[in-house]
């Protein structure tokens, strides 16, 4: 049982409170499920979901999973071309099941599954992975006890809804009946005037989005001091947004976390208001309620305490694995043991992020992993974010190069190699930097490395270089 269950308990107990708000549009808790339940009768037994935010997203998004229903969650900002072809394989690869128009609006059998999970991408067509119903029931519980979710929040998630870190977000406040609000499009201006009008008390969003929105929020004297959660994914706070949130939201507590579409969430750690994060540090917290944790070789051995190998997971949160796409390393198994090829270390029950094996760079025989350094730098005084990557070389294979972007004025590459002397090892540091007016990223936000190295190899404008 996802969430289905819990909107009709809270349109039987707060029918007239707010459950859905976007770009100004409300539905309470008593028009959602009529609106949903509506649409029952007449949605197939496996939909493919393509739309902006809106409320009539929730809406379809509900009836799509009503009984044993499927939904597949499409990115309308993807090529007509991509989206035609996913709507084709997911109709020949999904396996339909039994419905009735009489159906109600209420979840399936626990093991079923509901949700066909799309990874993210615009020029190839992205692998599809299935869940069960009782995977997010799993993982509701654990996210709402790990980051404190009271019905009393006001969540702001002002990403696509098509990004599963905004979906998710959505369905857990329908599933713990909290008031959940999304926008048209990210807008700056409009983050603001929702936090400073409807009463938002908790937002998610990744670092990007939470950086513009702090520092232009102290520029505008935009009042943040009543939100207290902050949930931030997508790649680990640099020290500047940190820095900056901090100042913008003074009594928030900032929470990050390590997690995969295809094994939810595995380690998180909050950071009250006043304390202080761990410049440079690859640590990501703990295990989430419910999630065992184990670093293990290619063989599927574990290795020893303070070793580098694959990040594997053991709970009841992991995906079904793949209905297309399935190449055998994107999600491995060693016996219970499940792995998405990212690599870290365990020290002192903390787990240290060090990257995908396929971002690794491997330089004059010696592995670097590029997130590893680009924490480094965003420590580094004067530099705001940062992003490596690993450049062709004769001689070493590849090299590492870095883009920066500065906090205010400019920056020299001896600063940036003085910087890092202290927290970053010598066969680590990039041979090469370059001043960027912002960082390369995806449509969802995230660091682009290949960009980078797209903007180098191309001399684009927006990159300067400083030599080594």
């Amino acid at each position: 049982m996802p969430f289905l269950n819990k909107i009709q308990r809270w349109a039987e107990q707060r029918p007239h409170h707010t459950a859905v708000v976007v770009a100004g549009r409300r539905l309470d808790w008593a028009e959602l499920r009529d609106a949903a339940a509506e649409l029952v009768a007449e949605t197939k037994s496996v939909t493919t979901l393509c739309e902006a935010n809106s409320v009539d997203f929730a809406v379809r998004f509900a009836a799509a999973v009503a009984g044993t229903r499927q939904c597949a969650v499409l990115d309308p900002s993807w090529p007509a071309s991509l989206q035609e072809d996913i709507v084709r394989r997911v109709e020949a690869c999904a396996v339909p099941a039994q419905v009735d128009p009489d159906d109600a609006l209420a979840d399936g059998p626990p093991d079923t599954g509901f949700l066909i999970g799309l990874t993210s991408g615009t020029t190839s067509v992205p692998k599809a992975f299935t869940r069960s119903r009782h995977s997010w029931q799993q993982s509701f519980d654990a996210s709402i006890e790990f980051f404190g979710l009271r019905q009393d929040d006001v969540t702001l998630a002002p990403g696509p809804l098509a990004a599963s870190l905004n979906l998710y977000a959505l369905a857990e406040c329908l599933y713990a009946g909290s008031e959940f609000q999304t926008l048209e499009s990210f807008d700056v201006g409009d983050v603001h005037a929702a936090i400073t009008h409807d009463r938002v008390t908790r937002l998610v969003l990744v670092p990007t989005m939470l950086r513009m929105l702090s520092e232009r929020g102290m520029t505008g004297c935009v009042d943040a001091s009543g939100i207290r959660t902050i949930i931030c994914a997508g790649s680990k706070l640099d020290a500047r947004t940190l820095e900056a949130a901090r100042r913008w939201a003074p009594n928030a507590t900032i929470y990050e976390y390590y997690g995969a579409s295809e094994l939810s969430f595995v380690s998180g750690l909050g950071l009250a208001a006043g304390q202080a994060g761990t410049p440079g540090g690859t640590g990501i917290g703990r295990p989430f309620p419910g999630v065992e944790v184990s670093i293990r070789d290619d063989a599927g051995a574990g290795v020893p305490e303070g070793s580098y190998g694959n990040i594997c997971v053991r709970s009841g949160m992991v995906s079904n694995g793949y209905l297309w796409g399935d190449d055998g390393e994107a999600l491995r198994s060693f016996g219970s043991w499940f792995t998405v090829g990212d690599q870290g270390y365990l020290a002192d029950g903390e787990l240290h992020i060090l990257g995908r094996r396929a971002d690794m760079i491997l330089t004059a025989g010696r592995n670097v992993y590029p997130h590893e350094v680009e924490l480094a730098l965003a420590a580094v005084p004067g530099v705001a974010a940062a992003v490596a990557a690993g450049m062709p070389d004769d001689l070493r294979g590849q090299r590492v190069v870095a883009g920066v972007v500065p906090s205010q004025g400019g920056i020299t590459a001896t600063q940036l190699r003085a910087g890092l002397e202290e927290i970053l090892a010598r066969d680590k540091r990039p041979l090469q930097y370059y001043v960027l007016p912002e960082l390369p990223t995806t449509d969802r936000g995230k660091v682009s490395r290949s960009l980078l190295l797209e903007w180098i190899n191309a001399r684009d404008p927006r990159v300067r270089s400083l030599g080594g």
